[in-house]
């Protein structure tokens, strides 16, 4: 065994100074950028070759171990509270938008139904407006109506009062004729009684006879009107004198 140990030790130095021959022999490589980025990777576990730099193994002693899990266990720790806390102020934002936008749907729907609400209150008074203004219209027309009706009434009424006039003044007329006529008769009558005996009288109160006995056909005088009442008049003692039996004859 000794033997066999001897041999490999002597195999490990051949290789040893072949070695740092080799190394004196060749060039020496130019000096690494102090910019980059070195990977430092502890040798104990898996590599991972992910292209963060230039890769460097290390074996990390059993105190830089714990010192690294703790580190990974605080980054862990403060990656975890910052991922909490970013998710209670995402809740937090989320909720303060979710208020903000019930705030403004809550503002808009106020706003809507003031809007509403005045154009309800517009819309009542321009009815009221409307509704007083036909009231006002429908009064005035009443009125004019009523003016009207009692302008024609009034004209009816002076219609009547006019035609009342005149009628009473026809029949006063008429009558007036008619007293006239009356009394013309009379008189011939009368001469005829009180001179018809004159024998020049003879001849005239012949024909004042036959104009006496003649029949009339004179237009009677219309009736007397009852809405309004005239005082009779008084006939002259002419027509109230007794009349001869010619001039009663002469007169049916």
């Amino acid at each position: 065994m000794n033997k066999n140990m001897t041999v490999v030790l002597g195999f490990v130095l051949m290789l040893a100074a072949g070695s740092s021959r080799a190394q004196d022999a060749a060039p020496v490589p130019p000096p690494m950028d102090p910019k980059r980025k070195v990977n430092e990777q502890d040798c104990a576990k898996q590599v991972e070759t992910d292209g963060r730099g230039n890769l460097l193994c290390r074996e990390l002693s059993a105190r830089e171990r714990r010192a690294r899990i703790a580190e990974q266990e605080r980054q862990a720790k403060a990656r975890k509270e910052a991922a909490e806390r970013a998710e209670r102020e995402r809740l937090e934002r989320e909720r303060a938008e979710q208020l903000a936008r019930e705030e403004a749907a809550r503002k808009a729907r106020e706003a809507e139904e003031a809007r509403l609400a005045a154009e309800r209150k517009a819309e009542e008074e321009r009815l009221a407006a409307e509704r007083r203004r036909l009231e006002a219209e429908a009064a005035r027309k009443a009125e004019e109506e009523r003016l009207r009706q009692e302008k024609l009434a009034e004209e009816a009424r002076a219609r009547q009062i006019a035609e009342q006039l005149a009628r009473e003044e026809a029949e006063r007329e008429c009558r007036r004729l008619e007293q006239l006529r009356a009394d013309g008769r009379a008189l011939l009558t009368e001469f005829v009684d009180n001179y018809s005996t004159v024998d020049e009288n003879k001849g005239i109160a012949k024909q004042i006879t036959t104009f006496l006995n003649t029949p009339r056909k004179a237009k009677p005088c219309p009736p007397p009107v009852a809405t309004r009442e005239e005082p009779t008049k008084q006939k002259s003692p002419k027509a109230t004198k007794k009349k001869s039996p010619k001039a009663n004859l002469a007169t049916r």
